[in-house]
């Protein structure tokens, strides 16, 4: 019987494990131990989330309130891509939004008439989400109940006050436990299962269940157990990234979206909390050098170059063959890394502590039914993962380097990323294209991608009905836009609001 179950790592990952496991064993006799080491520093790059956090969250019983005091946070609607398009084509700062509100006007799919002659609409105004973020307004009202708005959202947090936060409450909440202690060494047992771990210290630890979130380490996964890793780099090109937090631009206020700001070899995110602005340079060492990178970050963030203070971060982009391997399950970095254009991270993670909670096994019988489904869906989810940033890149019509055109060969994509895109020229994404339900990103996320950067669909046949129908929806836009510039308020005077009314 599985009676002792650890977690190896704190963080994002780690206490995500923590609070998932807690919640769904709560009512069992088994006990949750996460084991931390003081000594091993945080990446904590995964400041940005997609929607899907929200739930998670409600279901742990965390209080948004809580999450928007503690964790610095700020509230986000989308992504804002820039310059991803040709710039002599579409212009200087060309950009397209990625927002978090569905393409549906009113459940209705009006993509026909978007796509149709004489429709000169950009295609992220079938709803007035990008105009909301680009004038900077909050998605909920003052009254809105936690985690409900006018608008759908997610979050950008502090990674290490976020993590303190799911602690405090998988601590309280379901009484997980804490230790302290650095791993120096894996026990296997005779079967190559993990037995026990143990600490510098010489304290042996065993446990009848593991989960690894040592980040890049991958302690057990890798280390201890030998799970290969499938590398990506050959699909997603970049592998490096200069990171650094900068203050906010008071002028400015805070932008309720993530920036991702393409340039020749890779893109900058920008990312706002409420004390500061994450901001990170992504870009492939193969087209650009070092120096470059810096010269390119420090203009972007204003600073000198010379004495530019970054943290350089290496990246494997790729996933664990299987994530589920014997007695060991292994969740955030330790499971694998893609660059975070779309919050890639912290959903995987949470996906797959989520997925773990629901099939966790009672006994080592129950684990080996249960583990090749678990390992399917989940590289399933990666694949489509990887295939859906790849999307971003390889539909671009930027001419101006190397990687760029690089990008555009599909030659080591996936046969169901190059199915997709194949059918997507003879007609829009449907939903049945997206058939699992272990797809993360699906045909609306795709609308918004491929037509925000004019991938060339047939044009397709629009009723007059359904054309009649889809002007009178869209129309409706202003109407509702007037609203919401009249009752929502800017996106910093809504948290400052909330941090008066607090006190």
């Amino acid at each position: 019987m599985i009676k002792k179950v650890a977690i190896l790592g704190g963080g994002t990952a780690g206490w995500l494990a923590a609070n998932h496991l807690g919640h769904a064993l709560s009512a069992t006799d088994i006990e949750v131990t996460l084991i931390e080491s003081e000594d091993v520093p945080s990446i904590g790059v995964g400041e940005g989330t997609v929607p899907f956090i929200k739930d998670t969250l409600q279901k742990f019983g965390i209080c948004e309130v809580d999450l928007l005091l503690n964790c610095d946070a700020t509230f986000k609607q989308g992504i804002k891509f820039t310059n991803w398009m040709d710039k002599t084509r579409h212009g200087e700062y060309n950009h397209y939004y990625h927002p978090f509100e569905s393409p549906y006007p009113n459940e209705f799919d009006v993509t026909n008439y978007m796509l149709s002659e004489g429709s000169e609409l950009r295609f992220d105004d079938v709803t007035i989400q990008s105009t909301v973020c680009e004038l900077g307004l909050a998605p909920k009202l003052v009254s809105s109940a936690p985690y409900q708005g006018v608008l759908n959202y997610a979050y950008h947090f502090d990674a290490a006050k976020f993590a303190l936060l799911l602690a405090r409450n998988a601590k309280e909440r379901f009484n997980v436990k804490h230790l302290k202690a650095t791993v120096e060494n894996v026990q296997l047992d005779d079967t190559g299962s993990v037995k026990a771990v143990t600490s510098v210290n010489g304290d042996t630890l065993a446990f009848d269940f593991f989960v690894d979130c040592t980040g890049f380490a991958s302690l057990l996964i890798d280390k201890a157990l030998n799970v290969p890793f499938v590398s990506k780099a050959d699909e997603l090109l970049t592998d490096k990234a200069l990171v650094k937090q900068v203050p906010l631009n008071p002028k400015q206020g805070i932008f309720p979206y993530t920036k991702a700001t393409a340039h020749q070899a890779g893109w900058i995110w920008d990312i706002p909390l409420t004390t500061r602005r994450g901001t990170g340079f992504v870009y492939a060492s193969e087209f650009m050098s070092e120096d470059d990178a810096y010269r390119k970050y420090a203009h972007y963030l204003g600073l000198d170059a010379d004495k530019l203070d970054v943290r350089k971060i290496d990246m494997e982009v790729g996933y664990r063959e299987v994530s589920w391997y014997k007695n060991c399950v292994c969740l955030g970095l330790a499971q694998g890394f893609l660059e975070p254009l779309e919050a890639t991270s912290i959903l995987l993670t949470d996906f797959t502590a989520d997925l773990l909670a629901k099939n966790f096994p009672k006994n080592q019988s129950d684990a080996d039914v249960m583990r090749d489904d678990f390992n399917k869906a989940v590289t399933y989810a990666w694949d489509r993962t990887t295939d859906f940033i790849k999307l971003h890149y390889c539909i671009s019509d930027r001419q101006d380097s190397d990687f760029w055109l690089k990008n555009q060969s599909l030659a080591h994509s996936s046969e169901e990323l190059k199915t997709r895109l194949a059918k997507f020229k003879i007609r829009p994404p449907h939903r049945q294209d997206f058939f699992s339900r272990f797809d993360l990103f699906d045909e609306k996320n795709y609308l918004y991608v491929l037509y925000g950067m004019r991938y060339p669909t047939s044009k397709p046949h629009c009723s007059e009905q359904e054309f009649k129908l889809s002007r009178e929806l869209l129309a409706r836009n202003k109407e509702m836009l007037s609203m919401a510039q009249e009752k929502l308020l800017l996106t910093d005077e809504w948290l400052t609001k909330l941090k008066h009314a607090a006190r």
